[in-house]
């Protein structure tokens, strides 16, 4: 690899999924009609032909169905990467966020306000998370140097990734806006002089 190449990282969210307004981290509920019909939306704004040469999903069925989907019509290769598993809520995991909020309304109050630091009862918290969101990232970046990848992910694993790129403090990562199916892509150089830089952030909402 030269030293001009990078290595180019289309993050996409998955879209909306069955099961309503729940803590939903490590249960594994599929996408609905409409989160299917997101996914496919955001990717047209990249049009064919498709320019990944690897699509590397979260494990959990809302990304992996669709990525196996994607790869095979697009004939690409494709692995799951546990690392990229979205944040466990533990105890709160599938739980209606409104009942959450009723009834541990002292707990769910210091999580909202210091996540970087707080997790749910036996789950993470956003520090936790990006440790290990992190570690597959580099990982990944490491593996496919100077390649164009799309991995699929969650909202918060993209969002810690995010707060990574930008140096932003973990407690701020709420301020981004991540839709479901929100697409970003970030370009990562290969002789760490300079910095990884966000491309573009959302581009169906500008």
């Amino acid at each position: 690899m030269s030293a001009t190449e990078y290595t180019t990282i289309d993050l996409l969210r998955h879209g909306a999924c069955e099961g309503g307004e729940i803590f939903r981290g490590h249960i594994d509920v599929p996408l609905n009609e409409q989160g299917w019909l997101q996914m496919r939306q955001s990717l047209e704004f990249i049009g064919k032909p498709w320019p990944w040469e690897r699509i590397i999903s979260s494990p959990l069925e809302r990304c992996r169905a669709f990525s196996n989907k994607l790869a095979i019509e697009a004939t690409i290769p494709w692995r799951e990467e546990p690392a990229f598993k979205e944040m466990s809520f533990g105890d709160w995991d599938g739980q209606p966020i409104d009942h959450i909020w009723r009834t541990y309304k002292e707990e769910a109050n210091r999580f909202a306000t210091d996540p970087a630091m707080t997790s749910p009862p036996n789950g993470e918290s956003l520090g936790e998370l990006q440790k290990r969101v992190l570690t597959g990232w580099h990982d990944m970046i490491e593996q496919y140097q100077g390649k164009h990848l799309l991995s699929i992910q969650h909202g918060g694993t993209i969002r810690v990734i995010l707060a990574y790129i930008l140096d932003m403090p973990l407690n701020s990562v709420g301020r981004l806006h991540l839709p479901y199916a929100g697409l970003c892509r970030i370009r990562v150089y290969p002789d760490n002089k300079k910095s990884p830089t966000l491309l573009f952030h959302n581009p169906l909402e500008a």
